[in-house]
């Protein structure tokens, strides 16, 4: 037996989800507290499993609700991405972007791919470098938008997300045992000096520096090969690897906000398109990303 799923009730189910509360929910989608609810028992009777656990301060996904979520999420961005395709005026144009490396393989490919659905005739370039050269290139105008990695409380540009530097190792490996324990560093990187050797430091923990790169491909390798063990992006940690937590003997290294910057003379359509396409990969990949 098919079954149909409305795509109304599929909107209401991630509203549901993303707010927590029925009521919250019911404003974002235009319609009653009510009518939410009666969305929601629909939805519930066509898949055969509770989605939310209510409680006393609103709901909760349960496990079956988690795992529709992620398909729902992609249908109603999928519609979003159709409809405005269908009204958005033709662009044309250049649109060049500095984004970390981290998430050039997740993040990146769904901005790339929601913009294009809509403008396919702006070009655009791609660069993956440190946030402080990206920084620089954005001051001097060979960027128009910047993601960098920061760790100020207050940035000066967008939070999109945030996004925990740790220490990575090889599940099979467990070179995190050896003492001292080898590492792999960003090749001429004073975020490494300040914040990934001290956090060893402070934790009395020896160490010897085995491999560097200056890309993070290279300190994914380093990790998943069992050469060393390398600070990643919580979200950016490879297959068959895992964070050392405080049980290992270690700890988190610095709370790394995901920042998005503008210069200020790129104002055209394209730009400001392609930064509300990035805005929306980044809220996706936050709602997926490891916490």
């Amino acid at each position: 037996m098919t079954m149909h799923l409305d795509s109304d009730l599929l909107r209401t189910f991630v509203a549901v989800a993303d707010m927590e509360n029925f009521t919250k929910a019911a404003g974002l989608v235009g319609r009653t507290q009510s009518a939410v609810s009666l969305q929601i028992k629909r939805l519930e009777d066509m898949v055969g499993d509770p989605l939310f656990e209510r409680g006393p301060r609103g709901v909760a996904l349960t496990r079956r609700g988690e795992e529709l979520l992620v398909n729902a999420r992609r249908i109603v961005s999928l519609l979003d991405e159709t409809a405005a395709s269908l009204t958005a005026p033709a662009l044309e144009g250049r649109v060049s972007i500095g984004i970390p490396e981290e998430y050039g393989t997740t993040v990146l490919p769904r901005a790339l791919a929601t913009f294009n659905n809509m403008h396919s005739n702006v070009e655009i370039m791609v660069r993956y470098a440190s946030s402080s050269a990206q920084m620089a290139a954005l001051e001097r105008g060979d960027l128009d938008l910047a993601v960098v990695f920061e760790w100020q409380d207050s940035p000066r540009g967008e939070v999109l997300m945030v996004d925990p530097t740790v220490w990575a190792t090889s599940e099979t490996h467990h070179v995190h045992e050896q003492s001292p324990v080898p590492i792999a560093l960003y090749e001429n990187s004073g975020w490494c000096t300040e914040f990934a050797i001290r956090s060893l430091e402070n934790l009395g923990l020896d160490y010897r520096v085995a491999y560097r790169s200056d890309m993070s491909s290279g300190l994914k390798l380093a990790v998943a090969s069992g050469l060393a063990i390398a600070p990643l992006s919580r979200s950016n940690i490879p297959s068959g690897c895992r964070e050392l937590t405080t049980e290992d003997g270690f700890g988190g290294i610095d709370a790394s906000n995901v920042v998005l910057y503008q210069r200020p003379t790129a104002r055209g359509a394209a730009v400001n398109g392609m930064a509300d396409a990035i805005r929306d990969a980044f809220r996706m990949q936050h709602g997926t990303a490891a916490t």
